[in-house]
């Protein structure tokens, strides 16, 4: 691509973004000050605000899909996993958030997580976006509209092709009512409004 594309395809991108409605100050002012930068001139500058901007978008994202994780049932427990999102820019970005739910005497456990726009996630789409791929990994049941594969101690569906879901470590029966709580029509598209 030429220099020209790209002087006129990064202040449009640019210009596009500070227009739309934004989520967050800290995205806010780093795209500004990318879009400062750049009309500076000055291309590291833009690219290192672009990055930050970029960072705060997938913190603000993981927020998100941390709130749509649900609420520990009667008698449990729900801990957030800290940082759960942190090693998502060395494996291609994306963001995600992970709970750790345990009943009161510490006798059962279980992690639900969601993971979206990672390369990991795309990588699961052939499996996970087809019912007859998921059929001869396991048991495919339906939360919904949203078909989920069944495994022990393992279940796992992928929402719109972009955001995967994943609980386990307890019997299926144990995690399953709560995981029918989860509305993955909402899930999968998380980040509009």
């Amino acid at each position: 691509m030429t220099l020209s594309f790209y002087r006129t395809i990064i202040p449009a991108t640019l210009a596009a973004l500070l227009a739309a409605p934004l989520f967050a100050d800290e995205v806010s002012d780093a795209l500004k000050a990318a879009s400062d930068a750049y009309a500076a001139g000055d291309m590291g500058k833009t690219s290192e605000q672009m990055t930050m901007a970029g960072q705060a978008l997938g913190a603000l994202q993981s927020a998100i899909l941390a709130n749509l994780l649900p609420a520990a049932p009667a008698g449990w427990t729900k801990t957030m996993t800290a940082d759960f999102n942190k090693g998502f820019a060395i494996a291609g970005g994306g963001s995600g958030a992970e709970a750790r739910y345990e009943n009161a005497d510490q006798s059962l456990s279980f992690t639900m997580s969601f993971i979206a726009d990672n390369p990991m996630v795309g990588s699961m789409a052939a499996m996970l976006g087809n019912a007859q791929m998921m059929a001869m990994m396991g048991k495919v049941v339906k939360v919904g509209d949203q078909p989920l594969l069944q495994t022990d101690n393992n279940v796992s569906t992928l929402a719109n092709a972009r955001v995967l879901f994943q609980a386990q470590g307890a019997a299926v029966d144990v995690m399953m009512p709560l995981i029918q709580t989860i509305d993955f029509a909402k899930v999968g598209v998380f980040d509009k409004k």
